[in-house]
């Protein structure tokens, strides 16, 4: 993992446009949402597969590709795959907690991908695939700490080893810092490019209810 004093300094801006609406959904990309939402960061690896996984929840307002965790502002993506900015690849999913409450969310998020693989998803590796939960609530940091408590187990039993994912809130010391939107042929990648490469990494082990 860069160290902050290592990782490339960034830029005050974006450097590229946040497309208006979601490809698929129709909605804000960048907001605002109906009062109500909530706002999730998740890193299942390639950010591409996971998007689409994600849009297709019921509940789920809007979701988007981007860069979050690390230490360089408004990176682009040649930056992130530099392994420099501290960044993982990260899907934001905007949700109605109501509809979508966060425990399932973060089960589906648990079963989506192989949190025990560290720096790497399948045969992408690098620290931008890091498994990530970042968190806006104190209610979606408790959800994340107990479905992973539940989950390991089930794990080990399969014979996978421990979990990885870094779990953090998004603000306050030792926060995962903001949500930089990646470029537009990265929102909605798969919608754009069916027959793009970018699977999930599923281990097959399904997460217990709380």
């Amino acid at each position: 993992m860069v160290t902050p004093e290592r990782a490339l300094r960034g830029r005050d801006s974006s450097p590229f446009p946040v497309p208006a609406r979601h490809a698929v959904l129709g909605t804000p990309l960048a907001g605002p949402w109906p009062e109500g939402t909530a706002v999730i960061g998740l890193g299942l690896g390639c950010f591409w597969g996971a998007e689409r996984e994600m849009w297709q929840l019921p509940g789920v307002v809007t979701t988007a590709a981007g860069y979050q965790g690390g230490y360089t502002p408004f990176p682009t993506y040649e930056e992130t795959c530099t392994g420099l900015t501290g960044h993982t690849e990260t899907v934001l999913v905007a949700y109605d907690p109501s509809v979508l409450s966060h425990t399932e969310l973060l089960r589906t998020f648990w079963t989506l991908h192989d949190p025990t693989q560290g720096f790497r998803q399948g045969n992408d590796r690098g620290t931008q695939y890091r498994s990530a939960i970042f968190t806006t609530t104190s209610e979606q940091a408790e959800a994340a700490q107990v479905t992973r408590a539940l989950y390991e187990p089930e794990l080990r039993r399969n014979g996978f080893g421990e979990i990885t994912t870094e779990i953090r809130p998004v603000d306050g010391p030792g926060g995962a810092g903001p949500f930089y939107y990646a470029e537009e042929p990265h929102q909605q990648y798969l919608h754009k490019v069916p027959n793009g490469y970018c699977p999930v990494h599923s281990t097959g082990v399904a997460c217990p209810l709380p």
